[in-house]
């Protein structure tokens, strides 16, 4: 009876490479081979999320050194436009004896270089007209005064405001028509 059993132990022995290397030439991966494809795959995909990382870390730097820049510069086109009106008031302080006109003339040419300078940069006049809407958004009521016109709306611009993009720099300072 032992022979019988060496013989089945002997084949069950020599079987089981040649299952292995039936189940390989099948398609069926070995444990080894299986473990070796996936510490490749994990080499792979560590060396992906390293290379991505380092990408974003990149990025992430570039941005915030174009904040940075576009901070510091951000005042840089529209003090350029202010630029002439500048050299226009130098100019104008530097001549001597001119007339009143000529002065009035050169105050004028300058106002409206600065008025370009602003429009160009999107700084714009609020000087509501008598009679509109009081707008507390755009308007600051200085007083409210008794008037013929209706209730709540502007009877006189006593300085102007500005907007920049939408935005009020410096809201009107008005007078408010008061109730009747």
């Amino acid at each position: 009876m032992t022979e019988p059993q060496n013989s089945q132990t002997n084949q069950s022995a020599t079987a089981a490479p040649e299952a292995e290397a039936a189940q390989s030439a099948h398609g069926v991966a070995t444990p080894e081979q299986r473990l070796a494809e996936l510490e490749i795959k994990h080499a792979e995909v560590s060396d992906a999320y390293l290379r991505a990382k380092a990408e974003t870390e990149n990025i992430r730097r570039r941005a915030e050194e174009e904040i940075a820049k576009a901070r510091k510069f951000a005042v840089e086109g529209f003090a350029e436009s202010l630029l002439p009106v500048k050299d226009s008031l130098e100019a104008a302080l530097a001549v001597q004896g001119g007339t009143p006109e000529q002065l009035r003339e050169g105050v004028h040419a300058t106002l409206r270089q600065l008025v370009q300078a602003l429009e160009r940069n999107k700084v714009l006049e609020i000087s509501p007209a008598a009679g509109a809407k009081f707008d507390p958004h755009q308007h600051q009521a200085i007083s409210v005064v008794p008037a013929d016109q209706e209730p709540n709306t502007v009877v006189a611009v006593l300085q102007k405001g500005y907007v920049i993009a939408e935005r009020v720099l410096r809201p009107a300072l008005v007078t408010v028509s008061g109730p009747k």
